[in-house]
């Protein structure tokens, strides 16, 4: 086989290849702390991987089969290295993935490689205002539940507002001055929420009535998947020593209310407050978690 007639004879799989091989070696030098520079609020290396990525889902919309179908391949290989999670179409059956399930493994949930912490300030700060109309849905719903299952959901969610005020307040601390301590009580909020809202997970869980049950899930999901969306932010800026801190300080750990939760109405979430397509955001999502359970959440 000839490689330069080879790379001549299919430019568009070619091309493909070599945004491929762009991202994933500017994933490589984010993960080792190399930047080429900066670039805006971010870095080079961030900036050329985003430049890559734009290329290949513009390049996947080509019509030419040769391009589309190594993409896949491609994307189907990464998707076979997430442990036990498996991509599905919008009908709900598993589907094959296409290019963004290929864009959304190399990039991290929900920021770009390499994003500086006042880009993540920005983002966590985003969230709040969706993070307080949860919190205030939360907090009509008892009067929804059945008498019984009502008292229940109040006492699990009672510290709700206060929590959530306090992370709204701190991350707005942190974006004026994304220092070493207003990031530490970032860090310290925002596991203290999301073991709150763990808890509240698992108490609805208990609840007998399915109804009251599933409507308790349903407001509870929406809290905690901004919170752990806001967790993972936090995570992508702190150093090993403070995610391990912060692992520590997560009595109930993921897969303790994993089985609580709904992935495709977290996704449909991070897809709309992203803009991004949702099987993107399912993977994303997938990634996320797998990252969070590695540190020990």
């Amino acid at each position: 086989m000839n490689p330069i007639s080879n790379i001549w004879n299919h430019p568009k799989t070619s091309f493909a290849g070599l945004l491929i091989a762009v991202v994933t070696v500017a994933g490589v030098f984010a993960q080792q702390g190399v930047t080429l520079g900066t670039a805006g609020t971010g870095t080079v290396v961030s900036l050329l991987s985003a430049v890559a990525t734009v290329l290949l889902g513009l390049l996947a919309r080509d019509p030419a089969e040769i391009a589309s179908q190594q993409v896949s391949k491609l994307a189907s290989q990464q998707v076979s290295k997430l442990a036990g999670q498996r991509v599905s179409k919008p009908g709900g059956g598993a589907g094959r993935p296409g290019v963004w399930v290929l864009i959304a493994l190399l990039l991290p949930l929900p920021c770009i490689e390499g994003c500086s912490g006042t880009t993540v300030a920005q983002d966590i700060v985003n969230w709040t205002p969706s993070l307080q109309t949860a919190v205030a849905t939360v907090d009509s719903t008892a009067a929804l539940l059945a008498p019984a299952d009502a008292p229940v959901f109040s006492v699990a969610t009672a510290g709700f507002d206060a929590a959530s005020n306090l992370l709204v307040t701190q991350a707005k601390a942190y974006l004026a001055n994304p220092g070493v301590g207003t990031l530490a009580q970032l860090q310290t909020q925002v596991v203290t929420f999301e073991q709150q809202v763990n808890a509240a997970l698992l108490a609805a869980g208990k609840i007998v009535n399915p109804a009251s049950q599933q409507h308790a899930l349903a407001v509870l999901q929406a809290v905690a998947t901004i919170v752990t969306a806001i967790l993972a932010l936090v995570q992508s800026i702190s150093s090993k020593a403070a995610v391990a801190r912060m692992a520590a300080e997560s009595s109930i750990k993921l897969a303790a209310v994993r089985p609580m939760w709904n992935r495709g109405q977290a996704a449909a979430m991070l897809a709309a407050h992203y803009r991004e397509p949702a099987g993107m955001a399912e993977i994303q999502l997938a990634r996320a978690e797998r990252v969070a359970v590695d540190a020990g959440f």
